[in-house]
């Protein structure tokens, strides 16, 4: 009899744990209808032309959807084969290219670079000669946070031209003694791969990743897109409206940003991280592999007095972002191109992913992941959304750069010098020639490698000319640049005033040829 009852008792121990388990799965279950609401008024609440939406879980792509349109004023909805820039997220493709090299004995993470690429130099010989390719992918060479991009954007220069600048980009910090997000040390990377294995970054990550994977519509160049069906239009935000602008082809630098993909394809790609480098019977990353890969080489802190706090630690890893939230470790990216913003999230501990294409510049990539994941924790609902598009707002309210340049803008003064003595060629090291001519009374600015910079000048004040854009830019509007003139008014050199967060042209310190 006792034995009976113990043989109950731990049946009925079983079937309560059992059903706990069955309620606790059907609580984390979360009503996808009610996301997918979520997603469409976030889309028009923060005026996204449109966007693409991914959730993995287990092992599977759950959901998926477009929203909006493919173009500002057409009627085409984008679904989950709709291409986009996936941008910065192709870091985490070359973090795990140069894994897989590893892997073959073909590379070390600790090799110097200059081992592979000997014209490799950085602002300092010591840092140039001990740069390993560990250090490329982790942002910590001592560059500061997208120096040098006003080298690569939308220029003709190749990879190997644009690395022999980089010595003249000036330092931000100490070797290896803080962070400062640097495409162009991807585009290095991206090198290395090419001089190892023979082939290009994109046919090597078509070769070892897009095609074991299945991604058969991801794409490493714009002029794969012709042939090809279901591409969304990049648009820039001016003045609150969305205006579609051409694609931007960034293959040159493609080990930097330059994949272009879908929902369904990037949900192989999650699948396969997730499940830890191993697809079916291949195991295109090992265990040490993925362990480096996620191993946080370059830390950030965080606000440890803030009450209930959701993130912990916070970091980059090599080719990914890494923190934590909610007590689950988050693996993650986002990227940004011309017209184009996007977000791949993880939690790999609840096999649970994210993904977040959208064709415009203004898009709720932070707030999106989180809700999406509080609803599969079972947390409570929080409006991350309006959350961030107040931030957004306020930050958009205090950036007051452009109007502070028109406020100091002297009108009714002229030029030291009649407008044809500006004309000549100048030089910057860090990129090559720039040319100011002059025709019937206007001044016109060439860029030798970026035709897409040219632009009239139009007075301003004094030795200050406004750039006015032949083409429409993504990340800039309003710039300027000063004609630098000695004592004896003599013409020495060009200084650029282009307030904006990406690309850098003060950096550009021009001298007259």
């Amino acid at each position: 009899m006792k034995k009976f009852h113990e043989n109950l008792v731990g049946k009925s121990l079983a079937l309560i744990a059992l059903l706990l388990i069955c309620c606790k799965t059907l609580w984390a279950q979360p009503d996808l209808n009610k996301l997918d609401a979520y997603y469409q008024k976030a889309l028009q609440d923060w005026n996204v032309p449109g966007m693409s939406i991914g959730i993995v879980k287990d092992g599977k792509l759950v959901f998926a959807k477009g929203y909006g349109t493919m173009e500002a004023g057409k009627n085409q909805t984008p679904d989950e084969n709709t291409l986009y820039a996936i941008a910065s997220n192709s870091k985490a493709f070359t973090s795990a290219a140069i894994a897989m090299l590893v892997q073959e004995g073909k590379i070390a993470w600790d090799d110097k670079v200059k081992k592979y690429l000997p014209y490799f130099e950085l602002y300092d010989r010591y840092v140039s000669d001990e740069t390993t390719v560990r250090d490329l992918l982790c942002h910590r060479v001592g560059l500061g946070t997208f120096s040098g991009d006003v080298i690569w954007y939308r220029s003709d220069l190749t990879a190997e031209e644009i690395i022999r600048r980089l010595k003249y980009l000036p330092k931000a910090y100490d070797f290896r003694s803080g962070y400062g997000y640097s495409n162009v040390m991807y585009v290095t990377a991206g090198e290395i791969i090419k001089t190892v294995t023979g082939k290009t970054w994109g046919e090597y990550i078509t070769e070892k990743i897009l095609k074991p994977l299945g991604m058969s519509r991801t794409v490493y160049a714009t002029r794969f897109l012709p042939g090809l069906s279901n591409v969304a239009t990049p648009h820039e935000f001016l003045d609150g409206k969305n205006k579609p602008i051409p694609w931007v082809d960034w293959e040159t630098v493609a080990a930097t940003g330059g994949l272009i993909s879908s929902v369904q394809d990037l949900a192989q790609w999650l699948i396969l991280n997730m499940n830890h480098g191993i697809r079916g019977k291949d195991t295109l990353l090992t265990k040490t592999s993925r362990n480096t890969l996620w191993t946080p080489h370059n830390n950030f802190p965080v606000d440890h007095t803030e009450k209930n706090a959701l993130t912990h630690f916070r970091g980059y890893a090599l080719g990914w972002g890494i923190s934590d939230y909610q007590g689950k470790m988050r693996i993650g990216h986002t990227g940004g191109y011309d017209g184009m913003i996007s977000t791949i999230q993880m939690l790999p501990d609840e096999n649970l992913g994210f993904i977040m294409l959208t064709n415009g510049l203004q898009a709720p990539i932070g707030a999106l992941p989180n809700y999406t994941f509080d609803a599969f924790l079972g947390k409570d609902s929080r409006d991350w959304s309006k959350e961030q598009l107040e931030n957004l707002a306020r930050n958009k309210k205090s950036d007051t750069r452009i109007e502070d340049r028109k406020k100091a803008r002297v009108m009714g003064t002229q030029s030291t010098l009649p407008a044809d003595r500006y004309a000549g060629t100048y030089y910057a090291n860090i990129y090559g020639n720039i040319k100011v001519t002059h025709h019937a009374g206007q001044l016109k600015i060439d860029f030798e490698h970026t035709p897409d910079f040219s632009a009239t000048l139009r007075h301003w004040h004094y030795d200050v000319y406004e750039l006015v854009w032949d083409k429409p830019q993504a990340w800039f509007q309003l710039g300027t640049v000063r004609f630098v003139l000695d004592n004896n008014l003599k013409v020495t050199g060009l200084e650029f005033d282009v307030p904006n967060d990406d690309i850098f042209f003060e950096e550009l310190k021009a001298v007259r040829k």
